[in-house]
């Protein structure tokens, strides 16, 4: 048989008092906050979830950001592309109509002012920037890729622009785990290589065509005809790339928002409180709080003095 002892009745009453405060404050904590896992002893198992469930949730936003940067690449090489085919459509109306060997020289040198133009505003589009890079140079784009100082008639000595070379690097984007994707075009597959001077080259042409507009060789303004037709067609092709590759990557970022809802679903199971259950949790243990209260006071107030009464 154990004898139990005013002190032991003591530290076990205070024990459980600790114990039951504990509780409540934890509650309590909870309630205040609105999670359920305020540090890690609360729940090993649960905040090591809770831990990936942040990993990949940081993650997810920062593909979510490269799709955006890649769409906005993507879009903008759709408009300057759109800007290049009708630019080259505009070359063939005037070589169709330059070609016509009743126009007197007026006409062709007409003709031959706004081809010089139309040049000059390819090149501006061969040099387009986004967000301070060049579009059309690759990994190169911090530089130029069709550079020429211009007279004080606002045009530029382009008689070697077939002879350039931009970069060929791609630019990609990681756009999901182990997804990457090339979203640029070069100058060169738009507007024609240095191997492709003396064929379809885009400006090399335009100087052919001003070249025969200036001497009425109407014979090789027809010539160049069939090979606008064929840069056309590479643009065009070129374009209908960017847009498959804008309808991947918009679908990437459908499925990267679907992903990133779930696993902040996750993460709230997790993580959060539910306040329901915690509510009556918390005045089911403030009531024990209480009684634990209650009765300690009667076991502590007891003394030798009330029993000799």
């Amino acid at each position: 048989m154990i004898r139990v002892t005013t002190n032991m009745l003591n530290s076990q009453l205070l024990l459980n008092l600790n114990r039951n405060g504990v509780r409540m404050n934890d509650l309590q904590n909870q309630m205040s906050t609105g999670r359920k896992i305020n540090k890690p002893s609360d729940d090993p198992v649960g905040i090591t979830y809770s831990m990936r469930y942040r990993g990949e949730l940081s993650s997810n936003e920062q593909y979510q950001a490269n799709v955006d940067s890649a769409l906005s690449w993507l879009d903008f090489n759709d408009t300057a592309l759109g800007q290049v085919g009708s630019i080259i459509q505009r070359v063939k109306e005037l070589t169709v109509q330059a070609s016509n060997s009743t126009n007197p020289q007026s006409a062709l040198t007409s003709i031959q002012t706004e081809i010089e133009q139309l040049k000059e505003q390819l090149i501006d589009i061969g040099n387009s920037k986004l967000n301070g890079k060049y579009i059309f140079n690759g990994q190169t784009y911090d530089q130029k890729p069709y550079d020429f100082v211009k007279d004080a008639n606002n045009l530029s000595d382009t008689s070697d622009v077939g002879d350039l070379l931009t970069d060929a690097g791609n630019i990609t984007f990681i756009v999901g785990e182990s997804v990457q994707l090339s979203i640029n075009v070069t100058g060169n597959s738009i507007f024609g290589s240095p191997e492709e001077k003396d064929d379809d080259h885009l400006f090399t042409m335009m100087d052919r065509l001003i070249s025969a507009l200036s001497t009425s060789d109407f014979e090789a303004i027809a010539g160049e005809l069939d090979k606008l037709d064929t840069r056309l067609d590479k643009v065009m092709t070129a374009r209908a790339e960017i847009g498959a590759k804008t309808n991947r990557v918009e679908l990437m970022g459908g499925r990267l928002e679907d992903l990133g809802i779930n696993l902040t679903d996750l993460q709230s199971k997790t993580e959060d409180a539910d306040y329901e259950k915690l509510i009556i949790q918390s005045k089911i243990q403030e009531s024990i709080y209480n009684a634990s209260l209650s009765a300690g006071a009667k076991i502590i107030s007891n003394s030798l003095v009330d029993f000799l009464r």
